[in-house]
């Protein structure tokens, strides 16, 4: 079977990979072009184009999907499967030409949570369960036809960095599974229910920003699923305080939401709008993501204060 796959990012890798350790043949991967990135905002390449230029497979980084250009070197490959795993949203002319098709891996238990950002917010909404799911492509996004579902826990403390490396590794084996049952005629698709359907929009940075008046549990599910990125914030002053891990704790808070009630030098607490979170790893915007002790240590605040 000959197989184009497209993807971007490090979730995508795991699948990618599961395919070649399984002599598929992978006529050509394609990926998002070289962009600045991070914050010296320097040109750099894809995770996906890394791993397939390592293994010496044809690469294609098209800035348009719909051009001529880019379905003439589709069709010119003659695939027979294509593969997506977190690429961009392709057109009609692109998805249908290969003989069986083509499917995507999105990282939710569809229908629920269709769109950018599904393992972030199913733990913001308080989820204890997620997966993947494999589905033919059609023209309106993540509403094909269901080809393969697995699930696993969310844990009470699963931040969504350590959902999504466990959903990216089930999700390669799902790829593979997926794959072998359209080559052999075995895949049976079904059609999503429009009745469960739930949203995940991608996520701006005033989305990040906790609303201390939130209950504990909602202040806790939020920090989760935002960490490690893009990472939930709040204001000290002027100051920007990154939030990348905090603890439920017991009790009714006395003073207004926001409200730091205790710190030591091992513990910062804060009220919640129905109860107290502990912070537990902290970063000051523009150094270094700590732990609260050492956090503490270098940063001056105090019971009565607000963070908002």
């Amino acid at each position: 079977m000959r197989i184009i796959f497209m993807g971007t990012p490090e979730f995508a890798v795991p699948s990618l990979r599961i395919l070649l350790e399984h002599s598929y043949d992978v006529a050509a991967v394609v990926t998002a072009p070289d962009k600045p990135r991070g914050r010296g905002q320097q040109v750099s390449e894809t995770a996906v184009k890394t791993f397939a230029r390592e293994r010496g497979l044809p690469i294609l980084q098209p800035d348009d999907l719909k051009g001529d250009e880019f379905r003439g070197q589709i069709s010119a490959l003659a695939p027979d499967l294509i593969v997506v795993v977190a690429f961009r949203i392709l057109p009609r002319e692109i998805y249908t030409v290969p003989r069986l098709g083509s499917f995507n891996l999105h990282a939710s238990l569809l229908p629920k949570y269709r769109g950018a950002a599904p393992i972030n917010w199913a733990i913001i909404n308080g989820e204890t369960e997620t997966g993947v799911t494999t589905f033919f492509l059609q023209d309106k996004v993540d509403t094909g036809s269901m080809l393969l579902q697995r699930s696993i826990p969310i844990g009470p403390d699963d931040v969504a960095g350590d959902v999504h490396d466990r959903l990216a590794m089930l999700g390669a084996d799902v790829v593979l599974e997926t794959v072998r049952a359209i080559e052999s005629g075995k895949a049976v698709p079904q059609a999503q229910d429009e009745t469960l359907v739930s949203r995940a929009p991608k996520i701006f940075r005033e989305d990040c920003r906790i609303d201390w008046t939130m209950t504990a549990k909602q202040v806790h599910d939020r920090v989760r699923g935002l960490s490690p990125s893009p990472c939930g914030w709040t204001m000290h002053g002027e100051r920007v305080l990154k939030i990348y891990r905090a603890n439920l704790l017991e009790g009714i808070p006395t003073q207004p939401a926001g409200t730091i009630t205790q710190v030591t030098p091992t513990a910062l607490h804060v009220a919640t709008g129905n109860g107290v979170v502990a912070l537990v790893d902290v970063q000051q915007e523009g150094k270094r993501r700590l732990p609260i002790d050492e956090f503490l240590r270098g940063y001056r605040i105090a019971v009565g204060e607000r963070l908002g």
